[in-house]
This record gives structure tokens, C-alpha cells and sequence, in this order.
């Protein structure tokens, strides 16, 4: 008895780091997740301050968001907070402080995109005069949005660190759609693989499964799918299901099933999530010979 216990002990530190990170993986996505959610509200509130003071400046710039979590948009209406910022100007010299903005912040000039900002300023008529208290009420929310969008970036990293020290990291990041950002999110929901007796056990927890439904004589072989499973992993499925939307790869066979589905006239949930099904099968199968393999070596 006493040999077996010490076998187990030494078998701990081989196996128990990649359960911390895994365990520490899920938690930062779920914090990730909080954060994201109250950015979302911020940014929500600024474009309703926004509607008084400068009506549509959150759609003049479509810019991604950068690395450090700075967006365009947000660093434009902190400076130029109220239509008057623009209009009040003559359109070459608002050009000439734009262009003194964009080099600023590092952003590229384009002059046509400064001569599109000064007609849309032109055009609003503001429920509220420029004045100094609305200003402070912009800058206040930047500066939240700012702080929000920092510690997302931050946890957007610290993910990517402890998924690369995961053993199935190379693999899931071979997947099509899966990128720097996703597939962190992808492993920490789905954690271990080989914990899921079957790739039906897998498409269950993330509740993308449609059983079928018997009664008497009916037999309904087309459900809606179950949701009992995990929500944070059925949204980061359906965000890599929109990228395979969007990039629309022809020789992706989950790209393919899910055109199939859309040829076939399904409604858009339910071919997005069909699509999840087969992807999350090809999931299983994948890593798990994966982590096979590299126990067996």
C-alpha cells in the first residue's frame, strides 16, 4: 500500500501542472468574460452621450481594436467630444488637426477620411451646446472604457501564456478559424479532452447536440439544440462559426456542411450551430489523438 501511494505522489508533478493551468486557464477567460461584458456597457453609454453631442461618431471609424485594447473611435471623441470640435473649424483646418491627431495617436491620415468626419460634423444639429460639464461627463467614460479595455488586453495575454503551455496548444491553433484570441478561449472551456468519454459527450457540454424526439408514432429527427451545456463555450463556438462565415474557406469540411445546411434553407442558428456540432467532433478526434500520441512517447 505504501509503494502505491508513493507511485501515485510521483506521478503528481508530471500530471498536476497542466490541471493548475488548465483550472487557471478557465477562470482568466471567465474574468475575461466579466470584463468584456462591463466594457460593452461603457462603450454602450458613451455612444448614448455621444447622440447629444455628436450623433453617430462612434460609426465614423471601423478600425479594429489595437493590442493594448485602444480603438479609434474612443481616442477620436475624447478629443473631439462635441460636433462644434469640428465644424467650428474650416474643413482645412480641422484636415491640419486631424492629421496632427492621427500622427499623435498613430494612426494613418487619410484626407478623404477627414473630409468624411467634417461633413458628418457639419451636418448634426446637437441637443446640447458645447459646454465644459458635458466634456468632463465624455472624458470620465473614455477614461473608464480606456481602463476596462486595458485589463481585457491584459487578460487576453495572460490566456494566451497559459494555453501555449498546454500540450494540444499546436494542434487547436492549426484549426481553421481558431486564432490568437479564440482558441485560448476554445481549450479553457473545453479544458482536458480526454475527460469526455466521446465526441457526443463533448457536443452534450457545449449543448450543441439536437437528440432525437419520440413520441407514439412521431419521430422528430430535426430539434432545436439542447443548451444545457456550456454558454461560454456555445459562444466561442458560434465567434469561430462567424469567422468561417465571413472567410467562407471552400475546402474546409465544416465550412462545406455548414453551406450545406445554409443551401438546404436552414435558419441561420441552426445551421451555425450545426456547423459547431461537426466542428467540435473534428475537435475531439484531433486533439485527443494528439495527447494520445505524445503519452504513448
Amino acid at each position: 500500500m505504501a509503494n502505491y501511494a508513493l507511485d501515485r505522489w510521483n506521478k503528481l508533478p508530471k500530471y498536476q501542472p497542466q490541471e493548475d493551468t488548465r483550472l487557471l486557464l478557465k477562470t482568466t477567460h471567465r474574468q475575461y468574460q466579466q470584463t468584456s461584458k462591463i466594457l460593452t456597457m461603457q462603450k454602450n453609454n458613451l455612444i448614448t452621450l455621444l447622440e447629444i453631442t455628436f450623433p453617430n461618431a462612434n460609426s465614423l471609424f471601423s478600425s479594429p481594436m489595437r493590442e493594448d485594447g485602444s480603438e479609434k473611435w474612443v481616442d477620436f471623441v475624447e478629443t473631439f467630444w462635441h460636433s462644434q470640435c469640428v465644424a467650428s473649424r474650416s474643413e482645412k483646418a480641422f484636415q491640419e488637426r486631424f492629421k496632427g491627431w492621427c500622427k499623435k495617436h498613430g494612426y494613418r491620415y487619410s484626407e478623404q477620411k477627414a473630409a468624411e468626419v467634417y461633413a458628418a460634423a457639419r451636418s448634426h444639429v446637437c441637443a446640447l451646446p458645447k459646454m465644459d460639464e458635458t466634456k468632463l461627463l465624455i472624458e470620465r467614460t473614455v477614461a473608464q472604457i480606456r481602463s476596462s479595455s486595458k485589463a481585457l488586453a491584459s487578460l487576453d495575454r495572460q490566456m494566451r501564456k497559459l494555453a501555449e503551455a498546454l500540450p494540444e496548444y499546436p494542434v487547436v491553433m492549426e484549426m481553421y478559424g481558431v486564432g490568437p484570441r479564440l482558441g485560448p478561449q476554445l481549450m479553457a472551456e473545453i479544458g482536458d479532452v480526454r475527460r469526455f468519454h466521446s465526441k457526443s459527450a463533448l457536443v452534450a457540454y457545449a449543448g450543441v447536440d439536437a437528440p432525437p424526439y419520440q413520441s407514439g408514432t412521431v419521430d422528430v429527427r430535426s430539434r432545436s439544440i439542447t443548451k444545457r451545456g456550456s454558454p461560454s463555450l456555445r459562444r466561442t463556438l458560434f465567434l469561430i462559426m462567424s469567422v468561417l462565415l465571413q472567410k467562407a474557406p471552400p475546402n474546409q469540411p465544416v465550412y462545406q456542411f455548414m453551406d450545406k445546411k445554409r443551401a438546404q434553407g436552414k435558419p441561420y442558428k441552426v445551421y451555425m450551430m450545426a456547423a459547431a456540432n461537426k466542428f467540435l467532433r473534428i475537435y475531439y478526434a484531433t486533439v485527443k489523438a494528439h495527447l494520445d500520441t505524445l503519452e504513448k512517447s
